[in-house]
C-alpha cells in the first residue's frame, strides 16, 4: 500500500503553535459553554487564524478549525521548527504514558500523562539504566522522561492486520463526543486515528471522509478488511463511522447501546440498514 497524504504537512507559517496540553479541546465558539467540535492532542501544530482575549481560534493539520484556550498552546517563534519535526522522535505506544521529572517512578507524580501516538523529542537514550528510561524535550522546553516501554522509537505505517490488531485494544473505552485521543474518542475521531496509523492523514468528520478524494467506493459484496463503513439516513446525511475487519464484523466507537469501542455485526439492526456507503483507501 503506498502511503497517502491528503494534506500537505509542513511546518505552520507564521503565527503558529504547538499544543502543550495532553488533550486540547476545540470549541465552536470562544467559551467553554460553546459545543466542543474536536480535540487537539500534545505536540500538534497548528496555525492560528484569530484571536479573541483568552481564546484563539486555530486549525490543525487535517484542516479542522475551532476555538482553544490560549493557555493550552505556545507559540512558534520566527526560527522555531515545528515540534518533532526533526531529529530522533518518539511517539508513546502504550494507551496512556506518564511523563517524569526523573527516571524515576517513585520520586514524584508524573509531569504529564499523554496518550497514545502523540509525539516527544528524544534527547539521550541513556544505557547506564539498562536501556529503561528516554530523556525527551517538552515543547515548553522542559527536559522530561518516559520509560523506553512506553514509546516507540521506530513509528511506522501498520499494514491492515496491525491496525485491526490496534483497534481491539481500544475495545471498551468509552465513548467523548468530539474525541480525537486514547482519553476518548468519537466514531469518527477513532476512525481517523486508525487510518492515520496507517500513514495517511483523512479528514475529521464522518460525512467528509465518506466524500474524501483519497477513498474509492466499494460494493457491500466486496468489503475487505480495512474498508471503512458510513453510516446514516442517506449518503448525504452520514452520521457514524467504522472500520470492516472481515467476517462481517466492524469495529466502532459508538454512542448508542453500551457506549464505546466496540465489535458489531453488520447484519444486526439498526446498522444494517443503516449502511449508506463503503470506501476503501486509495
Amino acid at each position: 500500500m503506498s502511503l497517502l497524504l491528503a494534506f500537505t504537512l509542513m511546518i505552520p507559517p507564521s503565527p503558529g503553535a504547538v499544543v502543550v496540553m495532553p488533550v486540547a479541546n476545540m470549541y465552536s465558539a470562544a467559551s467553554q459553554d460553546a459545543d466542543v467540535v474536536s480535540q487537539a492532542t500534545f505536540g500538534s501544530s497548528v496555525v492560528l487564524v484569530e484571536e479573541k482575549g483568552a481564546w484563539a481560534k486555530v486549525r490543525t493539520e487535517d484542516d479542522y478549525t475551532g476555538w482553544m484556550v490560549l493557555a493550552a498552546l505556545r507559540r512558534y517563534g520566527a526560527a522555531d521548527h515545528a515540534y518533532a519535526s526533526t531529529g530522533t522522535v518518539a511517539e508513546v505506544e502504550s494507551l496512556f504514558a506518564n511523563v517524569y521529572r526523573e527516571p524515576n517512578v517513585t520520586k514524584h507524580q508524573p509531569v504529564l500523562t499523554l496518550p497514545f501516538a502523540v509525539p516527544l523529542e528524544v534527547v539521550t537514550e541513556p544505557e547506564n539504566d539498562g536501556g529503561r528510561w528516554v530523556e525527551v524535550r517538552l515543547p515548553d522546553g522542559r527536559t522530561a522522561w518516559v520509560q523506553r516501554g512506553d514509546v516507540n522509537l521506530n513509528p511506522r505505517p501498520l499494514n491492515v492486520k496491525e491496525t485491526i490488531e490496534l483497534a481491539k485494544r481500544f475495545l471498551g473505552f468509552t465513548y467523548l463526543w468530539g474525541g480525537t485521543s486514547s482519553f476518548g474518542f468519537d466514531c469518527s475521531g477513532f476512525t481517523q486515528m486508525l487510518v492515520r496509523k496507517r500513514g495517511i492523514l483523512m479528514p475529521r468528520d464522518a460525512d467528509k471522509q465518506a466524500a474524501w478524494a483519497g477513498v474509492v467506493p466499494v460494493k457491500r459484496s466486496r468489503l475487505q478488511a480495512g474498508d471503512l463503513l458510513f453510516f446514516g439516513e442517506s449518503p448525504e446525511k452520514i452520521t457514524h463511522t467504522g472500520m470492516y475487519i472481515g467476517h462481517g464484523k466492524f469495529i466502532n466507537d459508538t454512542a448508542h447501546g453500551h457506549p464505546g469501542v466496540q465489535l458489531s455485526r453488520l447484519g444486526d439492526q439498526p446498522r444494517a440498514q443503516m449502511l449508506v456507503a463503503c470506501r476503501r483507501l486509495k
